[in-house]
């Protein structure tokens, strides 16, 4: 028996075998063309990393791969992993994999167009109101372990 789902809590999540063959289709519904997939260097050199990438080139996204990332994201992860998204001129970030990959893609995604360090939205008191998001581009997330939130 083969389970899928669909719903949305508060945004779109899809459940199933295959589903990956939907990625290109879940960045364009949110304006993605040129994506950035932020994975951990193991899940990079896997062989299932050629297929997502080369499904995702012919159902049209010119998508790049940063896997330059440790256990545990450092800010020099993020800061690498900002540099490849603008010098790629990236429109959105795909994150993909455990923890590390869906925490560093999202903290790339986050401080891409950021004006402050990364320190200054530390979650201490307010700072969180510090951030610009309205500038945030948008993030699409492949959990690739049941643990992962």
């Amino acid at each position: 028996m083969t389970i899928t789902a669909n719903w949305s809590y508060p945004t779109n999540i899809r459940f199933g075998a295959g589903r990956i063959s939907e990625l290109a289709e879940a960045c364009q519904s949110v304006g993605m063309m040129r994506p950035l997939l932020v994975t951990d260097p193991g899940i990079a050199a896997l062989p299932m990393m050629d297929e997502v990438l080369s499904v995702a080139k012919a159902n049209g996204l010119e998508i790049g791969l940063f896997s330059n990332i440790t256990a545990n994201p450092s800010e020099l992860d993020v800061a690498a992993g900002v540099k490849v998204y603008l010098d790629g001129d990236y429109d959105g970030v795909v994150a993909f994999g455990g923890g590390s990959g869906l925490d560093a893609a999202k903290a790339i995604a986050f401080m891409a167009h950021q004006d402050l360090p990364i320190w200054e939205f530390e979650d201490i008191g307010d700072r969180w109101t510090r951030a610009n998001a309205e500038v945030i581009p948008p993030i699409v997330a492949v959990p690739t372990t049941s643990g992962t939130g």
